[in-house]
């Protein structure tokens, strides 16, 4: 997608990184009207190089400073230093569009997947948050049968790929494959167990409530998002040896009546989602199909016969690229388009917070 408009200084943070490195690689797949690159990431990365745009680029250390002058920052370099760099940034005129866990539940940072609640952005304050990749796949079909027939409750199970944790868990899985084939031990670091040919019930800290800190993201991100502040919604979150996507089964009742055909129909009118479903082709979802692409696919959709108006299905997606960096790029893309950047930034500096506060 080209976005119509003059070119802005966008600067990536975390850009060494799994997700920084998508961000750059989307930034440039969809024409993102980028004037100037900034390239940012800690000072342990910091001189390193990155190729983007066709040449290579040296990363510099993420301080405030750096952020004069840039128009959007697309921040994937953890919590703390989202934290820290965000409101740096802000107040310096620049939009932020953060994917750490920093912001998401602050009430005066809309949270946003681009399909469903985009507009939600039009308040923001100079940040603005990216959901949980295991999030962002799930609101868009959820929001489909919201608008639909409504929603009383959500059971998901998610089933999550290493790329999630990051490029040590990707080299971590594939070093113990190599040590699987070679009869020597599987050394775990990254996680609690070896995760090679196995199933971890533990994504992220446990919590008081007995959930982890990522289920229960998703709990309290889909509620912010859907503007449901009282859906009842459960989660248990998966980690799979799978390289890239995550897979999700997902169990909904709905408020009336949705047969499988209506739901078919109404996740295929949702702009990015795509229906997967025929199971005597054995065509549904899968996470090697999913990977590399930017739509969220579902499939085996079913009436769920254990509870009255319940709806059952599969859903799957790239989680670097819809649930991390292309999520973030099509909201930078939606401020442009409705003009919420610049006048952000005129209205910053009108107040007497401009470049260099």
């Amino acid at each position: 997608m080209s976005v119509n408009s003059h070119p802005l200084t966008v600067a990536v943070v975390g850009a060494t990184g799994v997700v920084g490195r998508t961000m750059i690689q989307v930034l440039a797949e969809r024409q993102f009207p980028v004037g100037e690159l900034r390239l940012l990431a800690s000072g342990r990365s910091a001189g390193s190089t990155v190729s983007a745009a066709g040449r290579t680029m040296t990363v510099e250390e993420a301080t405030p400073d750096a952020f004069a002058g840039v128009d959007i920052a697309l921040f994937s370099a953890g919590t703390e230093v989202s934290r820290e760099l965000a409101p740096e940034a802000a107040a310096r005129g620049c939009t932020v569009i953060d994917n750490s866990n920093a912001w998401r539940m602050e009430p005066n940072v809309p949270l946003i997947v681009s399909q469903v609640n985009p507009g939600d952005a039009e308040w923001h304050e100079g940040i603005i948050a990216n959901p949980n990749c295991s999030t962002m796949q799930l609101v868009p079909v959820l929001m489909a049968i919201r608008d639909t027939v409504g929603i009383d409750r959500v059971v998901v199970d998610t089933y999550q790929s290493v790329s999630g944790t990051g490029a040590e868990a990707l080299s971590e899985l594939e070093t113990q494959i190599r040590a699987h084939v070679a009869g020597e031990p599987k050394v775990a670091t990254v996680y609690p167990h070896p995760i090679a040919f196995n199933v971890l019930p533990e994504i992220d800290v446990f919590l008081d409530n007995g959930y982890t800190r990522e289920e229960w993201k998703i709990v309290t991100e889909s509620r912010k998002i859907l503007h449901l502040p009282e859906l009842r919604i459960s989660c248990t979150a998966v980690r799979v040896p799978v390289f890239v996507s995550h897979s999700e089964a997902v169990h909904v009742e709905t408020t009336r009546p949705m047969s499988p055909a209506e739901a078919r129909a109404a996740f295929a009118a949702v702009p990015g989602v795509i229906v997967m479903d025929d199971p005597e082709t054995h065509t549904y979802p899968i996470a090697t199909q999913a990977a590399g692409k930017d739509e969220v696919f579902v499939g085996r959709v079913r009436t769920d016969s254990s509870v009255e108006r319940g709806l059952a299905f599969w859903v799957v997606s790239d989680n670097l690229r819809k649930g991390a960096a292309t999520n973030a790029v099509e909201i930078a893309e939606g401020l442009i388009e409705r003009g919420w950047v610049k006048a952000r930034s005129r209205r910053r500096t009108e107040a007497g917070v401009g470049e260099g506060a």
